[in-house]
This record gives structure tokens, sequence and C-alpha cells, in this order.
């Protein structure tokens, strides 16, 4: 995490400041942290995974979310990752502002969040009971990281380096070809 620009001393204040910032914001323990904007290839890969989820699930129960939809979790940070999914119906809170049932979270990480997105951050999506995939998108080169939840504790990583390759989200049983993720990134 960053450095926190503000303490505030409960969860409700802080939703009053988010919500009437023109920047979001994550927070935990009482800190509040901006969240920064990301370079060319981050935005465009986002919007590359997005594409591929929008399409992909299409006539399936499962939704992707952009980064305008905040998740909290049980171990109490409040984020915006860059896209989550949910399947059947959304569990939300805080006028509907928060989603609580994330099944799979992108990341895709830049110079500057790559060791929090990979340490303390998955550390605390961990404490979501619903979240079975946690996906990690590198925006400098050609790496994909794919955590499955296999029981309540446990995690398998798969690691993806190539074009040429797939990876098959189990949880909403859908590949998404590397080749297709870095469309038009120059690596």
């Amino acid at each position: 995490m960053q450095l926190a620009i503000k303490y505030v001393p409960s969860r409700a204040e802080y939703l009053a400041f988010d919500t009437a910032s023109d920047i979001r914001h994550e927070f935990y323990h009482g800190e509040i942290f901006a969240m920064s904007g990301g370079s060319f290839n981050h935005a465009n890969i986002i919007g590359n995974i997005f594409m591929m989820l929008k399409l992909g699930l299409r006539k399936k129960p499962c939704y992707p979310m952009n980064s305008d939809m905040r998740i909290h979790t049980p171990a109490g940070l409040d984020t915006y990752p860059d896209i989550s999914i949910y399947c059947n119906h959304p569990k939300l809170q805080d006028n509907q502002y928060t989603l609580l049932n994330p099944i799979v979270i992108f990341e895709v990480l830049s110079p500057s969040t790559h060791n929090y997105d990979r340490g303390d951050k998955f550390k605390l999506y961990k404490t979501i009971k619903t979240l079975d995939a946690y996906v990690l998108v590198d925006s400098e080169a050609i790496w994909v990281e794919y955590y499955q939840r296999t029981a309540p504790d446990e995690w398998i990583v798969q690691k993806y380096q190539s074009k040429q390759d797939v990876v098959y989200l189990e949880a909403i049983q859908l590949s998404l070809p590397l080749m297709d993720i870095y469309e038009l990134i120059a690596m």
C-alpha cells in the first residue's frame, strides 16, 4: 500500500469521504489510500480482458464489473479491483456501491502495485468466501498468474508467459488467450 492520505476512525466516514471525492480510495484499518491511475498498457489490458469476459459470459449467470465497483473483504479492506465477476445475484451494500460476493478478481499489475497485489492485498482478498480465482496480469511483460482456490485455505497457482498460452478460468468456465489479453500491447 502507498502512504495513507487520511486517517478516519470509521468505515462510515471513509464511505462519505470516498463518495464525495473525484478519485477512488482504498480503506483499511482507519487509513485511506488514494488509488492512482494506470498506464496506457494497463488501461488497454483491462479493456481487452473486460471485453472478452463480457462476450464470453453472455447467456451465463456470471457478470463482469469494472473498477467502478468497490469490493469489501471480511478482513476490512475496501478497494476497487480492476475487474471483478459475480455469479447469479450480486450481494450489495452501501447503496449498491459495494459488492460482497465476487467469484473472480483481476488485478493488472503496475510497478508501484505489483508487490502489494501479490502479497497483502491477496491475503485480504482470500478472506472473501465466494472468491474462487484471483488473476494477476502484468502490464510491462507477458506474465499472468492464475490463483485457484482448491479448499477454504488452499490455493494453487499457474503461471503463463507466452502469447500462445491460454488461461482457463474454471470458476466461470471460460478461456482467456494471452494473445487476446495482450492484443495491441507492444512487448
